[in-house]
């Protein structure tokens, strides 16, 4: 009975997805409703915990960047939501299942839309690409095993669960940010330039975004990406990218840089 449980639960919970994206297989032990379930559920944590802004300019920006963003994304199956958090962190997240928010204090680097379509594209692509999943996956794998995850995804008021949340991508203090790995993070400036190229904004911008971000930070980055390659590192990164992806701008309705702020 127990052989047979188990192999139950490992079908049921292990598998090889092909992300469309990249074309590159990902094992995972979380299906994508349940990455969604729990993104939901640390999204409205987040909202109750942080204040929401009611600048009215930055959220049009904001709703028409991530509108024209998720739309390219082509995740029908994502309830997109996008909100602005009264803060001076220079931060931004996506949740699994498309929960975007956006620090106010990041807004002074973007300097424009084309800023913002840079990093909501990036932090998209973490959802689209199942970074958050793979993460669990990986830590689960190495840690806790499968039949602990099967019991953790059925008991909401598990303190485990607050251990998965932090494996998408937020820490024990609710807010708090943890980056991905290097590979994540390169796969998702990779795919976020491409979505802001199909979407309409020039993909010339993103390095830009990273240089303004080695200015003010002195060269290491946002705390976002404080374990990361430097900022100096993902310009030249993105620069080699925009070729590629300036056909793709060009069959855009091409809103080049947007309204500036």
């Amino acid at each position: 009975m127990f052989k047979k449980t188990l192999f139950v639960l490992l079908i049921t919970l292990v598998g090889c997805v092909t992300q469309p994206e990249t074309g590159k297989k990902t094992f995972l032990l979380i299906s994508e409703g349940e990455e969604m379930r729990l993104g939901d559920q640390a999204y409205r944590q987040v909202l109750r915990e942080n204040k929401i802004s009611q600048r009215k300019d930055w959220n049009e920006v904001l709703q028409r960047v991530g509108q024209r963003i998720s739309e390219v994304a082509q995740r029908p199956q994502f309830q997109w939501e996008f909100k602005l958090i009264e803060s001076p962190e220079k931060n931004a997240f996506c949740l699994p299942g498309g929960k975007v928010a956006v620090y106010t204090g990041i807004f002074p680097i973007l300097k424009n839309e084309a800023g913002m379509a840079t990093v909501i594209g990036h932090e998209v692509a973490h959802a689209t690409l199942r970074h958050g999943g793979q993460r669990v996956s990986a830590q689960m794998g190495t840690q806790l095993g499968v039949l602990v995850l099967g019991q953790i995804l059925m008991d909401d008021k598990s303190s485990k669960r607050q251990w998965l949340m932090a494996a998408l991508g937020l820490g024990t203090q609710v807010g708090v940010l943890l980056p991905f790995s290097r590979s994540n993070e390169s796969e998702a400036d990779a795919i976020g330039v491409r979505y802001m190229a199909q979407a309409g904004y020039d993909p010339r911008e993103a390095p830009l975004v990273w240089q303004r971000f080695g200015t003010e930070t002195g060269g290491g980055g946002p705390v976002w990406l404080s374990t990361h390659p430097e900022s100096k590192s993902r310009q030249q990164a993105l620069e080699q990218l925009i070729p590629q992806e300036i056909p793709r701008y060009e069959q855009s309705p091409k809103y080049g840089k947007g309204v500036e702020f």
